[in-house]
């Protein structure tokens, strides 16, 4: 069954939004302590006060980034099952690339290697920040700026492979899903959107229409296949709206940082 997309939808979806960027969420960063510090720097620059830092405790905090610079011992033993049981997703770090790609705790897929003599991957840490926290991961980008592409690049993805399941004939549904990516980019720039900014995001959502209203005339043409159009022009349709958010809202938040003198 179809979703109606009504006044008071889009109202709920503005909400959630909100609320994903209100949430001030920070990086805790642990492990070999000269590291972590490094990280802490790199992941920083630009960044709100305390939004990535090196502490030995987790409360709070939206991800911990581990960094090990030799076999995981029982102190890190420790420090990650305490992650672990709060239910703090755990990242790491290997900063010698000799080391086992196996951390207690952390998933396999969650593992960051440095390659010798490099400096960290911070866009490679960032990506899987990124997919491990999904939607979550719009606040940390608020705060922390080094985040915003791959988080942005991440919910595109997302919201178009969500789009390509729901198909370009349910219309209503596939323009929600377009609004909340939108209001997802806009909240991992910092930027709220209230009532008044609205219509700026159903603009941008809108510049989706015009490829969906063309694959809708010519579905009937390709009635065996229709299903498998109607989820690629979803997909590419999603994604072309978030791009267009992507950008316009990088350009907002780029107008807005003070410029320095």
């Amino acid at each position: 069954m179809a979703q109606r997309l009504s006044p008071e939808t889009v109202w709920a979806a503005l909400k959630t939004a909100r609320s994903a960027g209100a949430d001030a969420g920070w990086i805790a960063i642990g492990g070999a302590r000269e590291l972590a510090d490094v990280l802490a720097r790199e992941l920083g620059r630009g960044a709100a006060p305390g939004a990535a830092r090196v502490t030995a405790g987790v409360d709070g905090a939206t991800v911990l980034v581990y960094v090990l610079a030799r076999a995981a011992g029982e102190e890190d033993r420790r420090a990650l099952r305490a992650a672990h049981r709060a239910r703090v997703p755990l990242i790491a770090v290997l900063a010698d690339p000799s080391l086992e790609a196996r951390v207690p705790f952390v998933f396999a897929t969650d593992i960051v290697r440095v390659q010798v003599g490099s400096a960290f991957p911070l866009e490679e840490i960032a990506r899987v920040i990124a997919h491990k926290l999904d939607d979550q991961a719009a606040s940390l980008a608020a705060r922390v700026p080094v985040l915003r592409r791959p988080v942005c690049e991440a919910l595109i993805s997302s919201y178009s492979r969500r789009a390509a399941l729901i198909g370009a004939a349910d219309m209503p549904a596939l323009t929600l899903n377009q609004i909340r990516l939108v209001l997802m980019i806009a909240a991992a720039h910092g930027i709220e959107v209230d009532r008044e900014r609205l219509p700026e995001v159903l603009a941008v959502v809108g510049s989706g229409f015009a490829l969906r209203t063309a694959a809708r005339q010519v579905l009937g043409a390709v009635p065996v296949a229709g299903w498998l159009v109607k989820g690629a022009v979803a997909y590419a349709g999603t994604r072309a709206v978030g791009e267009a958010a992507w950008r316009y809202f990088a350009a907002r938040a780029e107008s807005a940082e003070p410029r320095a003198a």
